[in-house]
């Protein structure tokens, strides 16, 4: 996946002392780091998609078994339908807005 940069996450200041001040009492600080780490982080069903099938054409090359490649082929239709709806919804929310 060449071109796709990763966006590498970092606690500020005050997420890191809370993180300290949560071990300090006892308490697991885990979570609290994947939901502070995780928030905002999303990736676009474009992005997602572009995935899927780079990875459907890897699959093909290599020589997969029908059965998997079919299972990723279905993730794409899965994706492309997401879009779809949400695109559709964003119409409609437009066009009420006018």
């Amino acid at each position: 996946m060449s071109g796709v940069k990763r966006i590498r996450n970092v606690l500020n200041v005050e997420e890191k002392l809370e993180i300290l001040q949560k071990l300090d009492n006892g308490e697991s600080a885990s979570t609290y780091t994947e939901d502070v780490l995780n928030e905002g982080n999303t990736i676009s069903h474009s992005a997602a998609l572009q995935s899927v099938e780079t990875l459907l054409h890897y699959m093909g090359q290599r020589g997969f078994d029908y059965g998997d490649i079919t299972v990723v082929r279905k993730i794409c239709v899965d994706i492309r339908q997401e879009m779809n709806k949400q695109q559709k919804q964003k119409r409609i929310t437009d066009f009420l807005k006018q």
